[in-house]
């Protein structure tokens, strides 16, 4: 038999259900797993929760579709063939969500091809990388001084003038997000402000540019909304 017959075979292999119930269930425990530790230990300063409900679907369908195509070769080109044409359009605004997205992908892809052992090794050591980063790199620079996370919507569409602003009153001004609205901007800092007095020269310096400014602040950015 040549190799490349042999390479056939190996895409006309029967799922065997056993394996399929043992990737599943695998798949489902490390995807919960990881969605907890992104709720607890994540950076983001978007509904952590509400965005991490969505990691099990995915682990779960990626596992699936890899598993089916796996053992067909025409079902893999197909798929190839279809991913060319699909354009997502998925708004990640956060390089640590698309992060993780990439870790609940991988899950999938790996438990769909059958490497149990790579996926139950792989993905507990990436998270406790994560947790040391977290502990002892990431968040040192977050717990200096007095954060404070500011969200405004504002009319004026000129992210300059605003940052300026905000310059103007506080120690150190952070751009986190920014959106684009028909009518203004939708803007989120981080900052750290001397005192009370200043967050309300901010405000009132703010309220001069729009009258109908959405203005919120929140201690501490590390807190989950």
């Amino acid at each position: 038999m040549s190799k490349f017959e042999e390479y056939l075979n190996q895409f006309s292999n029967t799922i065997s259900f056993q394996d399929f119930m043992i990737g599943f269930l695998l798949t489902a425990i490390l995807a919960i797993l990881i969605r907890n530790f992104y709720v607890r230990f994540g950076m983001a300063i978007s509904n952590r929760k509400r965005f991490a409900n969505n990691f099990l679907a995915l682990a779960l369908i990626v596992m699936l579709i890899i598993t089916i195509v796996k053992s067909s070769l025409a079902l893999s080109l197909g798929l190839v063939g279809a991913l060319s044409i699909v354009r997502f359009r998925a708004a990640i605004k956060d390089p640590e969500e698309l992060v993780y997205l990439f870790l609940v992908i991988g899950l999938g892809l790996a438990t769909g091809a059958g490497q149990f052992i790579i996926a139950a090794s792989a993905i507990p050591m990436i998270l406790l990388l994560l947790w040391f980063y977290y502990r002892f790199v990431g968040r040192k620079s977050s717990t200096k001084g007095n954060n404070t996370l500011i969200h405004l919507r504002i009319k004026e569409k000129s992210i300059q003038k605003v940052s300026e602003i905000f310059l103007k009153h506080l120690s150190h001004v952070e751009l986190k997000r920014m959106d684009l609205l028909q009518d203004g901007i939708d803007i989120t800092y981080i900052c750290q402000a001397e005192s009370v007095e200043h967050l309300d020269a901010l405000k009132e310096e703010l309220s001069g540019i729009d009258k109908d400014i959405t203005f919120s602040i929140v201690d501490n950015p590390g807190l989950i909304a």
